[in-house]
């Protein structure tokens, strides 16, 4: 389904007692069969003018008039808007919350357009509403809403696709946006190819995985791809609107298939671990999550070192964000690992 940007993100009130009464045929004065008088031509009357498309009726507009009155920056987040829907001009904002309005739509199988109610990315520009709809968020596969609801705070561009200056809104799409960014990074070698530092903003955070935009590709990313250091949850270090340093793993030009790595912005710390904490030191750590019996701790500098308990503790001694001493037992270089045992809680 794609949106007919001629109707309001709002409930519209167009059902058929709504409409005007039908006039019924008159008879014609020679007795012939009786002539409907809403058709062309049949009184005489000139063809009915096509409706205005949403470009016609902006252009009709009286701005000056329309925009009297308004403070300066009003009036600069209205030419903003303006300048927008004219040359098809990229916007930034903050996503503010996310509602569900009801609106037409098109189908692109059938071309009918029908009344649906979906949830609208909301982002002010300045005090000026400007509704995203769920349909015009994402390039490829739909998400689901509970993404858009968990987004607030999130930074994100989009091209305004309908003003509605009398009615004080504006309609936006975040994937015609998307789609400049992507042809933009496709045809700057200096982004794209493998190994150039870029940058990415996350769009939502979730305990194991993060959302991220990067030159209007969306990237699922897990820990594995943002940080060497073991995280229970992802929510207490990262948020929507975080704006992070990558690196580009690979991209297929023709596919538009990027992968990113944030990690490896920085130096892996487990270069060096075995001089820093040999085998048998104790060291301090905290730890940071269990998984398959194994739990994961973390020292200092960073380095993560997998344990497991020593003979007179049990896994429900320990807990998430406990502070231990442990003891390093062995390092595995294939696997970039290092392994040792809890010895007591601190």
């Amino acid at each position: 389904m794609e949106v007919d940007v001629s109707a309001p993100p709002a409930p519209l009130n167009d059902g058929p007692e709504d409409w005007p009464p039908m006039e019924p045929p008159y008879a014609a004065p020679d007795g012939k069969p009786p002539v409907d008088a809403s058709e062309p031509g049949a009184a005489g009357d000139a063809p009915p003018a096509p409706p205005l498309t949403d470009r016609q009726s902006f252009f009709a507009l009286d701005f000056r008039e329309l925009d009297r009155g308004l403070s300066q920056e009003e009036r600069q987040a209205w030419n903003s808007i303006y300048a927008s829907f004219r040359g098809h001009s990229a916007l930034s904002g903050t996503v503010i919350g996310a509602d569900p309005h009801s609106m037409n739509v098109r189908s692109r199988e059938t071309g009918r357009v029908e009344k649906r109610t979906m949830y609208c990315v909301v982002v002010l520009v300045y005090r000026v509403p400007v509704y995203i709809p769920a349909t015009e968020m994402w390039m490829g596969e739909a998400r689901p809403d509970y993404v858009l609801q968990n987004m607030m705070g999130a930074s994100i561009d989009f091209i305004i696709t309908k003003v509605d200056r009398e009615g004080g809104y504006a309609i936006a799409s975040r994937r015609q946006a998307a789609r400049a960014q992507r042809y933009f990074f496709a045809h700057r070698p200096d982004l794209c190819r493998e190994g150039s530092r870029v940058k990415c903003r996350l769009l939502a955070v979730g305990p194991r995985r993060c959302l991220a935009e990067c030159y209007g590709h969306d990237i699922d990313l897990t820990q594995r791809e943002l940080s060497y250091t073991a995280i229970a949850d992802l929510r207490e270090q990262y948020h929507p609107g975080d704006e992070l340093d990558c690196i580009v793993k690979s991209y297929d030009a023709a596919r538009r298939d990027l992968l990113i790595s944030v990690k490896e912005t920085e130096t892996n710390p487990f270069e060096g671990a075995e001089q820093r904490h040999p085998v048998g030191s104790r060291r301090y750590a905290v730890i940071a999550g269990k998984y398959g019996g194994g739990v994961f701790c973390n020292l200092p500098d960073g380095t993560v070192c997998m344990c497991n308990y020593s003979y007179q503790h049990e896994d429900s001694d320990f807990q998430s964000g406990d502070h231990v001493t442990l003891v390093v037992q062995r390092f595995e270089r294939d696997k970039r690992q290092m392994y040792g045992k809890i010895m007591s809680k601190r």
